[in-house]
């Protein structure tokens, strides 16, 4: 087998801790010797051993001359656990085989200088574009201290989220559903606005047997969530989150005796500054935000220039409607140069619906 081979499985094996690494990256290790793979790992869960460590420990068969394949260029610092590159050396590996660069300012090129001083050989960039797509919310955390946000939506074939009257329940098919499912067991948290708490009460749960649930955050500026909406009443359960510009104590009370954490932020014209709440949603280690908001928080987002991804779901429907509401509201973008700029979309099929999923140009 080829390089390109031994790193696509690990690259198949980086996968399979999506969802549970965060705020670490996710990557996958393949150890190989006289042409065969000896052993295997992946970084499973944070806190937990990095993927060479694992691969190592999982490896039953003596190291020395062996070469190993790493989706992301080995740490070389003490965290929450040793650092790789020196197990890496210890046992005798030969050759270090490198997809992506690590941009984290505790490794980026350090990890490399050392295997290399070392003696071993170090091979970088093999299937660099696909180990790159298996991080993009670590590179992006990593270098804004911020979360990577992915605004998601679901619409009928002529851009409506909801009938005239406000009925949304359901635009697209139980298949495109069980997909967002998956995505909510990505991200770190996921975010409405008040708005959509008051319409819908939605739990916001992620409803996969044994899946990691995500933060539930709500944007709620002056405080005007439902003390009896299931958002709080499970907030013991499912940690919950208000982000808000009001101040009162008193009133952050009736919230936190049902176990909510109160956020309060800078104030943009008496509504929540979203750039400081990320972040400070940042310093928490909230690394990805998933934005399922309604069609007003959508567009303060893409006015703010926040986003960096988008999923648009589109289900083969109509319903016209002069009043009825589009995925992003607001008082919109003026001019056409203003527009914010998507990359061509990878397309899928879900059950009946489509779904776009773009990444911003900028």
């Amino acid at each position: 087998m080829s390089h390109t081979e031994f790193m696509q499985k690990a690259i198949d094996l980086a996968k399979q801790g999506v969802g549970w690494t965060t705020p670490n990256p996710l990557v996958g290790c393949v150890i190989v010797k006289n042409g065969e793979v000896i052993a295997e790992g992946y970084h499973t869960r944070y806190g937990e051993w990095h993927a060479e460590r694992q691969a190592i420990l999982n490896c039953q068969q003596d190291l020395t001359g062996a070469t190993a394949y790493v989706t992301l260029e080995p740490c070389c610092h003490y965290g929450r656990t040793p650092p790789c590159s020196d197990l890496l050396i210890e046992k005798g590996i030969k050759t270090v085989v490198i997809g992506s660069a690590d941009p984290n300012p505790l490794v980026a090129g350090k990890g490399v200088t050392q295997l290399r001083n070392a003696g071993i050989e170090v091979i970088e960039n093999i299937l660099r574009e696909e180990c790159d797509a298996l991080n993009p919310i670590f590179f992006h955390y990593i270098r804004t201290q911020r979360p990577y946000v992915l605004m998601k939506y679901a619409m009928t074939a002529d851009g409506k989220i909801a009938t005239s009257t406000g009925e949304s329940k359901w635009i697209t098919s139980e298949t495109a559903r069980q997909s967002v499912q998956q995505t909510r067991h990505q991200y770190s948290a996921i975010m409405v606005g008040v708005e959509t708490v008051l319409a819908d009460d939605p739990l916001l749960n992620c409803r996969i047997e044994n899946a990691k649930q995500p933060i539930r955050i709500i944007c709620d500026s002056q405080l005007r969530t439902p003390v009896q909406s299931k958002l709080v009443q499970t907030a013991k359960q499912y940690r919950t989150i208000i982000a808000t510009v009001n101040s009162d104590e008193n009133q952050h009370l009736a919230y936190q005796t049902f176990g909510v954490e109160i956020l309060v932020t800078k104030s943009d014209n008496k509504r929540v500054d979203l750039s400081d709440l990320l972040q400070k949603l940042g310093k928490q280690e909230i690394d990805s935000l998933l934005l399922e908001g309604g069609s007003q928080l959508n567009f303060s987002f893409v006015e703010k220039g926040l986003i960096n991804r988008v999923h648009c779901y589109i289900a083969p429907k109509l319903l016209g409607g002069i009043t009825a509401k589009t995925p992003v509201g607001g008082t919109g973008i003026p001019q056409l140069a203003q527009a914010l700029k998507l990359k061509t979309p990878q397309i899928e099929i879900v059950g009946q619906d489509v779904l776009l999923d773009f990444e911003i140009e900028n």
